[in-house]
């Protein structure tokens, strides 16, 4: 099984090598462009970024417990730049 380590290395990759900006991945993944990612729409981010199927869901679903500050189960821009700046210190 994959650690959270090369989780968060995988997804470190995709946002360097995919996008010019942090702001740009959110935006894409941002489907519905309301502000939000949602599990599925972080789901997508994961597959992107190769994370095993099998994992994607329980890994969205720990992402969202570890950055929903908000608590409405939905990660925002700024959840997601927290998220961002930590695993670049990962």
């Amino acid at each position: 099984m994959a650690t959270k380590e090369s989780i968060l290395n995988k997804i470190q990759i995709l946002i360097t090598n995919h996008f010019e900006t942090p702001e740009d991945a959110f935006s894409f993944f941002d489907e519905d462009s309301d502000g939000k990612l949602k599990k599925s729409e972080i789901v997508k981010l994961l597959k992107q970024a190769e994370i095993n199927g099998f994992i994607r869901g329980l890994v969205g679903s720990k992402l969202i417990d570890g950055y929903d500050k908000s608590g409405d189960e939905l990660i925002d821009w700024t959840e997601f730049k927290t998220a961002v700046e930590k695993i670049k210190e990962a």
